[in-house]
């Protein structure tokens, strides 16, 4: 299997300073961040794996049309340099981590196919090509260290339920719901094993958001009234169910490991059925452009966007503005955090 040269000079780069930085200077994770960890532990790095809700730009030199490396996005980072993140401004990993995660990709093997993006299984490669790169560094010792402090945080199938089973054919036939959850489960039980093979401890594992009430898909299949898709939504229900009882089983038979079910949907379905709670004023359309369906290449120089992003859950039709991902991340980490040690 061939990996880009660039991604992998990108990444080994960007997680050495972020490494040799947290040898020579450790900071705690829980002083750039809101989250509250317990008294007395250490949280060497968090990295992330999956989809665009936590891709840095990882999609930037692939050949692929999901990739946000262009104005409007990135309108509020740092700089206002768009940099590859499919938000305003800054997403859950710079809140929080690092990220090897691919926008489009998912635990469907075919997801990543159509979207000609990183799979699951190449993210994996490169964290085998980060941790080898960390041993000649710092030695075998200080990397298991590492490995089983550190946080792994995986965010995947929302994409999945969005294309590989409602716009392509090819799932739907193969599968009924129950059975495509079963498989995205399976998917991401094996996953999850396979970062334990490889010395992670601490992992959670995010629900898919309520795909059917996210503004691309409210105007997709929402009818005219664009209201929230019940048949995506109860998907994504039926496979966080199935993924709690996965990762629950899996806790008993992975010695010493901690493994987290974070319910991603339940929390910005929240946002979205109670905007106001949270400070927003619209959640059924995003920033960009219309609002409507505009997203990744559609969403670009040539759109308009909103006066005060901060008032907008949705930056584009399907992701978060940094407002919203800081709300999202800041509330899920806290209410889960203690379940990592």
């Amino acid at each position: 299997m061939q990996y880009s040269s660039y991604l992998l000079e990108l990444l080994g780069l960007w997680l050495f300073i972020f490494l040799l930085f947290n040898i020579i200077n450790p900071i705690p994770i829980a002083a750039t961040t809101r989250m509250k960890l317990p008294p007395n532990v250490t949280v060497p790095a968090i990295f992330g794996f999956g989809d665009s809700i936590i891709d840095p730009g990882n999609n930037n030199n692939l050949n692929t049309l999901s990739k946000s490396n262009f104005p409007p996005y990135g309108k509020d980072f740092m700089g206002g340099i768009p940099t590859g993140r499919f938000s305003n401004g800054r997403i859950p990993t710079d809140f929080i981590g690092v990220s090897f995660a691919s926008g489009g990709s998912g635990y469907d093997p075919l997801t990543s196919t159509i979207s000609s993006v990183l799979s699951l299984s190449e993210q994996l490669e490169y964290l085998k090509e980060y941790k080898a790169r960390v041993r000649e560094m710092v030695g075998e010792e200080r990397t298991e260290y590492i490995m089983k402090n550190s946080m792994f945080l995986v965010v995947a199938g929302s994409v999945d339920i969005a294309i590989s089973y409602f716009d392509i054919p090819i799932r739907r036939i193969m599968y009924d719901v129950d059975g495509y959850a079963s498989f995205l489960a399976n998917s991401s039980s094996t996953f999850v094993q396979d970062l334990y093979e490889l010395g992670a401890r601490r992992i959670g594992v995010f629900s898919t958001l309520p795909i059917g009430c996210l503004p691309s898909q409210r105007t997709l299949a929402g009818g005219i009234s664009r209201k929230c898709v019940e048949n995506y939504n109860n998907l994504a229900q039926v496979f966080k169910s199935k993924l709690a009882i996965k990762l629950d089983s899996l806790s008993n038979s992975l010695r010493d490991a901690k493994l987290v079910y974070i319910d991603f949907y339940t929390t910005l379905l929240d946002m979205i059925q109670h905007p106001l709670n949270y400070g927003f004023e619209q959640v059924t359309r995003g920033c960009c452009g219309t609002g409507l369906i505009e997203v990744a290449e559609s969403c670009n120089k040539f759109d308009t966007v909103c006066s005060d992003d901060t008032k907008y859950l949705f930056w584009d039709s399907y992701h978060p503005t940094e407002r919203g991902y800081e709300l999202l991340s800041t509330t899920l980490l806290n209410k889960y955090i203690n379940g990592f040690f």
